[in-house]
């Protein structure tokens, strides 16, 4: 994440058009960049300052003349013919030829050759003579995983076996340090479809949550995993950052506001009870004991603010 890339998307952040992962990682960007942060606070002034101007409709007029124009603009507008229509396009020349029956086998034959050449190519090298091949899989990257099947771990040891799917199924094996490995069990937190399959990843991470990327993948987790499990399994690794980490803190303190699970909510409150005394915690627990729908979670930050002294 760069401010390159922040300042292309800042537009569709403003308008609320991002992605949720992409959502995430753009506003933990912009908390630690203020050049971005003040971009970004503009843009939204000025999407505020757009949205209450009046929407002007335009008139017959400006229409029927605007039709006239790009009627014309179509009329005289024309596709270019002889050698630069077939420079441009070769297959326009193909379209204006008579196929014989040898001329298409002579272009299948050629078609043939050339694919067999790609896939020999494509193919493998063997890492050792006769007929015992042993291929060694590259560094999966996600754009060439199409999901993760399965996670596993050794209960004797740090070994994980991961069985992920490209084109065909695959699977990697190796300690929960190594990097391939953490690159997916950081994939299937994100982006599995399998619940199963993302508490096994979350769980995997909870066991190394002092790395920067893996911190932030448990927060993206904790934030948008539609599983309450998940969630909680997240929050519980997170406990631990809460007084040192005032972003884990922010996330900790959305997800006690806007959760839909009561006891995801109720964990984030006990997870704030080291830093209750913060102003902007003290602040929502005073909103919570007043106004929140829950009674559950409506006494229990009552309770908390009980044990706080006043403040004169």
């Amino acid at each position: 994440m760069n401010c390159e890339w922040v300042k292309q998307n800042a537009f569709l952040y403003a308008y609320d058009e991002l992605a949720d992962d992409q959502r995430f990682e753009f506003e933990q960007h912009v908390s630690r960049c203020a050049g971005c942060a003040e971009e970004t606070k503009a843009l939204q002034s000025l999407r505020n300052v757009m949205s209450a101007a009046p929407v002007l409709e335009p008139s017959p007029s400006l229409l029927a003349d605007s039709r006239m124009k790009l009627q014309e603009a179509l009329e005289l507008a024309h596709q270019d013919r002889g050698w630069k229509r077939w420079f441009f396009d070769p297959f326009a020349m193909m379209r204006t030829m008579k196929f014989s029956p040898a001329l298409a086998a002579v272009i299948l034959m050629v078609g043939f050759v050339g694919g067999a050449a790609a896939v020999w190519r494509m193919a493998p090298k063997s890492t050792g003579g006769g007929n015992n091949t042993v291929t060694t899989p590259a560094t999966p990257t996600e754009a060439s995983i199409t999901g993760i099947r399965e996670i596993q771990q050794d209960p004797n040891s740090n070994k994980v076996s991961i069985t992920y799917d490209t084109l065909t199924p695959q699977t990697v094996q190796g300690n929960i340090n190594d990097a391939r490995i953490q690159q997916l069990l950081l994939y299937a937190a994100r982006n599995n479809t399998n619940t199963g399959v993302r508490l096994n990843s979350v769980d995997l991470l909870t066991q190394q949550p002092e790395d920067a990327k893996i911190r932030e993948a448990l927060e993206a987790s904790l934030r948008y995993d539609p599983n309450p499990g998940v969630r909680l399994k997240a929050l519980a690794a997170l406990t631990p950052y809460v007084k040192n980490d005032s972003t884990v803190r922010d996330v900790v303190l959305e997800v006690l506001l806007h959760d839909n699970n009561s006891g995801v909510r109720s964990l984030a409150m006990q997870t704030l009870q080291p830093v209750r005394a913060d102003s902007a915690v003290r602040m929502e627990l005073q909103y919570l004991s007043d106004k929140d729908k829950d009674p559950s979670i409506k006494r229990q930050a009552q309770a908390m603010l009980a044990t706080m002294p006043e403040i004169d």
